[in-house]
């Protein structure tokens, strides 16, 4: 499917093979075997080309994009997804805690940034790119202060399920886990805390980075267990919490 998107992708945007290989800095019998898909591009220039036509990693290598199935022009897609493997080529779920929170909203499309995030393994956990984020306050009661939320990455927004629980990354808000209402006639997300002391407030969708879907989440005993310094042994109470399913809550 790769072959044949690259070559679409590449007559659409009126680009030769020479000069698309020029981009790319790859030789044009590269780009030609990559296009009668005799091999494939590694991640780091799937990521490129996936940059360079504005469309989602994932619908480049899965989805077949000559159908125009998600309209890339006016379809509301978030950006492209870095992401980091495993040695099985599996995506790996790595940790955003809080001190890392500001350098996540500065570099998460970098893939270096992102391979050098901790990393976590949830056993049976159904296919798809997921991510953890460490969440602070008390606005998502009775989820505690400190929780780590296992998320799903969110490829379109049209796909958010109203009134579900999600990770919202933005520059303006940073990382902030909510109930969102997806208002089409607007443009905006509607978020709203689950503590009634926080007002319900919108974000445009233009300001919008990634979303993750809720899949699970882990509580933590000891709420102060935070900071760099706790990192190490915050991970390996993570692992063990994960291994025996106890706090892992599902369905928000």
């Amino acid at each position: 499917m790769i072959g044949s998107n690259l070559k679409y992708l590449r007559k659409k945007n009126n680009l030769s093979q020479q000069a698309f290989s020029d981009i790319l800095n790859i030789p044009r019998t590269t780009l030609g075997d990559y296009e009668r898909e005799k091999t494939e591009p590694n991640i780091q220039l799937l990521i490129t080309m996936a940059e360079f036509f504005n469309v989602n990693l994932n619908n480049l290598l899965i989805d077949d994009l000559s159908l125009d199935a998600y309209k890339i022009a006016d379809s509301p897609e978030l950006k492209v997804l870095a992401i980091s493997l495993n040695n099985s080529n599996e995506g790996n779920i790595e940790l955003v805690d809080t001190k890392a929170e500001a350098g996540y909203l500065d570099a998460y499309q970098n893939p270096e940034y992102i391979k050098d995030l901790p990393k976590l393994t949830v056993p049976n956990i159904p296919e798809g790119t997921y991510r953890a984020f460490e969440i602070q306050g008390d606005s998502m009661l009775p989820i505690q202060s400190g929780s780590i939320i296992i998320a799903s990455y969110l490829e379109n927004i049209r796909d958010i399920k109203d009134q579900k629980t999600y990770i919202v990354i933005s520059k303006r808000d940073g990382l902030v886990y909510k109930r969102v209402t997806y208002d089409q006639n607007n443009q905006c997300l509607i978020l709203k805390s689950d503590n009634d002391l926080y007002l319900p407030y919108d974000i445009s969708l233009s300001e919008v980075d990634e979303i993750w879907q809720y899949y699970a989440h882990i509580s933590f005993d000891d709420s102060s267990k935070t900071g760099v310094s706790h990192l190490e042994s915050k991970i390996n109470d993570i692992h063990n919490k994960v291994s025996d399913l106890h706090s892992i809550h599902y369905n928000q």
